[in-house]
């Protein structure tokens, strides 16, 4: 079944809207919820409430690109999830995957920060539309799905260590744009 169907499932309020969703996004939502929680009880707890908030959203919202916005929410839905359990220390996933960009990004502590993120966004769109497909996948991946390195050394054939020095090299690409930009 096609995104549109599955939508227009959602309008008619046919709960076969959230079996069509699960058949078709269960998987990808459920490793993005997991990359970044390490817990799959906490992943599909992300999941489920993602199916909700859909149930919830549509109607009136309409997404255009179905599986993108499947993904946004259920991203959004593990971050929260992440910081209301973070003081307990029981995530790793995420922790790593902000610790390699710490050096890159900078933290959003003044008010100044707030008002610039969406000129930041824009810098960072940018220079991910000027990298390589291979390395603006390799990034995205890595920092917005959250794939392990080993993972994505294994599907790209090349050695982990290899994948970590051209991640590494990708991150300082980043900085050095962002410095460049006056942001660091």
């Amino acid at each position: 079944m096609d995104d549109s169907q599955i939508i227009d499932l959602y309008f008619r309020r046919d709960e076969a809207a959230i079996s069509q969703t699960a058949a078709k996004y269960g998987v990808f939502c459920h490793n993005l919820a997991r990359n970044i929680l390490s817990i799959d009880a906490d992943a599909e707890e992300c999941v489920n409430d993602t199916y909700l908030q859909a149930w919830n959203s549509i109607p009136p919202t309409r997404p255009d690109k179905f599986g993108a916005w499947l993904g946004r929410v259920v991203r959004n839905l593990a971050i929260n999830l992440w910081n209301k359990n973070h003081c307990k220390k029981r995530y790793s996933g995420m922790e790593l995957l902000l610790n390699e960009l710490e050096e890159c990004i900078p933290s959003p502590g003044t008010v100044e920060h707030a008002i610039e993120e969406k000129e930041l966004t824009g810098i960072i769109n940018v220079w991910l539309a000027s990298l390589p497909k291979n390395d603006r996948i390799l990034f995205m991946r890595r920092y917005w799905n959250g794939e392990a390195v080993n993972a994505l050394a294994a599907k790209c054939g090349i050695t982990q260590g290899r994948l970590a020095k051209r991640m590494y090299r990708l991150r300082q690409n980043l900085k050095a744009t962002l410095e460049q930009e006056g942001y660091l």
